[in-house]
């Protein structure tokens, strides 16, 4: 029996991407397609408690939830699908998830619930798909390469990949870090016809620090960055400079129970 595959995405059940993501994949084994029944670009890591969730069923082996990208992945791994996956893909986003940007992103959250479930995951996105007409043809053709070295190699634990391609012709794929966004100007505030103000919080272009080896260098020489993530955002070092801490803090609780 051909291992299962399952494909997510946060741009909803009927995005072009996810169609060219399930695509691309099939010949590594059987895609199963789980996503929203709607957009639910930057919704980030949430997961829906305080409602049921329902699911319908669009074709064989493809399902439509009312949740965000999170539920998609413990829905289908935890409930839905037949056996766990051997990958859990989340994309072809509309739209590249580079540096900081992750944190946001519903698309590598999809990626982070795979991992933090056990399997092996990884996030695809392409700066502007329709720069040269061929959409997302480049995505499905690197996520391709990349999921079957994954599969063959495996990642180490609690690690992801985030893939993103640019556009046009892609030169290769780089093995990157995560740039740094630089903010400025990310609220525009406006004056409704009533007098009252209202926001839009993301506007302007992104401006990004230089760093020849981050995914956002990559992808602007015309590369595919290939960035692995890691969930223990613990910083160890810090950890261990910090322990003095302890015994300060508890000595000054100490007083104060007094």
């Amino acid at each position: 029996m051909a291992p299962v595959i399952l494909v997510t995405n946060d741009d909803g059940i009927h995005a072009r991407g996810l169609s060219v993501l399930a695509e691309a994949l099939a010949p590594l084994g059987e895609v199963y397609v789980v996503a929203p029944d709607r957009e639910q670009s930057a919704v980030g890591h949430a997961l829906t408690l305080h409602r049921p969730l329902r699911v319908d069923r669009v074709a064989d082996r493809k399902f439509a939830v009312n949740g965000t990208p999170s539920d998609c992945v413990n829905l289908a791994v935890l409930g839905l699908l037949p056996e766990p996956p051997v990958l859990v893909a989340a994309g072809v986003n509309h739209g590249s998830n580079l540096g900081d940007d992750v944190t946001y992103s519903g698309t590598v959250s999809a990626a982070m619930e795979g991992t933090l479930l056990g399997v092996a995951s990884m996030a695809v996105s392409q700066s502007d798909p329709e720069a040269d007409g061929n959409g997302f043809d480049a995505a499905g053709e690197v996520a391709r390469a990349v999921a079957t070295r994954l599969l063959v190699e495996g990642l180490p634990a609690k690690t992801l990949l985030n893939l993103n391609v640019p556009p046009g012709s892609v030169k290769g794929v780089r093995l990157t870090r995560l740039g740094h966004r630089v903010y400025r100007e990310k609220v525009i505030r406006e004056v409704d016809p009533r007098g009252r103000p209202y926001y839009w919080i993301g506007a302007g272009p992104p401006e990004w620090a230089e760093d020849a080896a981050s995914d956002i260098a990559a992808v602007h020489a015309g590369f595919a960055s290939v960035t692995p993530l890691h969930l223990d955002l613990t910083h160890h070092g810090a950890l261990g400079r910090m322990t003095e801490w302890e015994g300060a803090l508890n000595a000054v609780l100490k007083k104060r129970k007094r």
